[in-house]
């Protein structure tokens, strides 16, 4: 499973970042790695750098192998809360959506 991580000009994607994306990623969501090819993660701010509450947003795309991808996102005071909030949503949409599956 690769983890791609995109960044908008006002939040700085370094390496530290990066490390903790791919941390998230694969503790929540690592149980579904056979199933998925990639995830990509998008984080912006989106009142542009001004200061404000729940204004750092994370999008999250799972692909799934022969299946169309899930996305999901959410807003935070923080792009760790953020990033943490997307992973928890992504781990219950797959839940869900995989676990009809198999039932």
């Amino acid at each position: 499973m690769k983890v791609i991580l995109n960044t908008d000009s006002n939040i700085q994607g370094d390496e530290a970042l990066a490390g903790h994306v791919d941390g998230v990623v694969e503790s929540v969501l690592g149980r579904f790695a056979p199933q998925m090819t990639r995830v990509e993660v998008h984080l912006s701010d989106v009142n542009g750098g001004k200061a404000g509450d729940q204004d750092k947003r994370c999008v999250m795309e799972a692909r799934l192998e022969g299946r169309q991808p899930m996305s999901v996102d959410n807003d935070a005071d923080t792009v760790r809360a953020a990033i943490s909030g997307a992973a928890h949503k992504l781990k219950r949409a797959l839940d869900s959506s995989l676990g009809r599956l198999a039932g």
